[in-house]
């Protein structure tokens, strides 16, 4: 069982974050932790030009209801957004506060990710803890 369970989620539809943390719970030992994890992409300087000024503020509200929602009726479960490249910051943040496990949804694999590598794949080959992946 973990003390410090990472939940990154990705609110696409193709992932199943509902299911990740079931599986985290599972996993989780008792009195440990759960921490779901966003992380906000920066957009291109040309993208926020077309944007409204408080797009940020708005979409970080958003966002943290939604991971709230997901924790609800969880004890001990911690929601962070953050700003950065998903899987590095993911990676970072899991060293930062000490993950022993990150369970982390994903699609499944098409030929563009044997070239490029999707976020889980990433997270998976360079975690220094135990990676549980959903599909």
């Amino acid at each position: 069982m973990y003390e410090n369970v990472l939940v990154p989620v990705s609110f696409e539809a193709d992932r199943n974050a509902r299911e990740a943390m079931d599986i985290a719970q599972a996993l989780r030992s008792e009195g440990g932790k759960i921490t779901l994890l966003h992380v906000m992409e920066h957009l291109p300087q040309y993208a926020t030009e077309y944007l409204p000024s408080n797009h940020l503020e708005k979409a970080r509200s958003d966002i943290s209801n939604g991971l709230a929602t997901l924790a609800e009726n969880v004890p001990n479960a911690e929601v962070v957004v953050v700003e950065g490249h998903s899987a590095r910051t993911i990676l970072d943040y899991a060293d930062e506060v000490g993950c022993d496990c990150i369970v982390i949804a994903s699609h499944r694999p098409g030929m563009q990710d044997y070239f490029l590598g999707s976020t889980a794949a990433r997270v998976v080959r360079h975690a220094k803890c135990s990676v549980h992946v959903v599909r």
